[in-house]
């Protein structure tokens, strides 16, 4: 397992904006600040969180010229009862390094508790 504290922020994301519409390929923007440096990529995706993290992987792999870590699995918890406004709790299995940990997000919106998830593995892996 990596050590995590949870008091570690040196991944910070600044801003994103996703988009979905009919015909089109989801498309996400991002601005994230890397220990202390801020980056900015785009890129398009199957869904909006591919698109998110294809964005992000661009910035690691191309800009930073670093190891981005691999999703082994994507689950999605959401309550019953058919509240719209329930929060839904994703929690994400990742590979890094020859260690498997996983991360969670929580929130009103699917896409956005994805994110948090993907936010919380980046400070790990900044600390490993």
């Amino acid at each position: 397992m990596l050590k995590h504290d949870g008091a570690s922020n040196k991944v910070v994301l600044k801003s994103y904006f996703v988009t979905l519409a009919h015909s089109l390929r989801p498309m996400a923007s991002l601005s994230i600040e890397i220990n202390g440096e801020l980056y900015e990529s785009s890129s398009s995706g199957d869904g909006q969180y591919d698109a998110f993290v294809r964005a992000l992987r661009l910035i690691y792999k191309k800009t930073l010229g670093r190891k981005f870590p691999m999703l082994l699995n994507y689950a999605v918890t959401i309550p019953p009862g058919g509240r719209t406004d329930a929060f839904v709790q994703t929690v994400i299995t990742w590979s890094y390094q020859d260690k498997v940990f996983r991360t969670r997000g929580l929130d009103a919106d699917q896409t956005e508790a994805a994110i948090k998830a993907t936010i919380k593995m980046l400070n790990m892996i900044e600390e490993y």
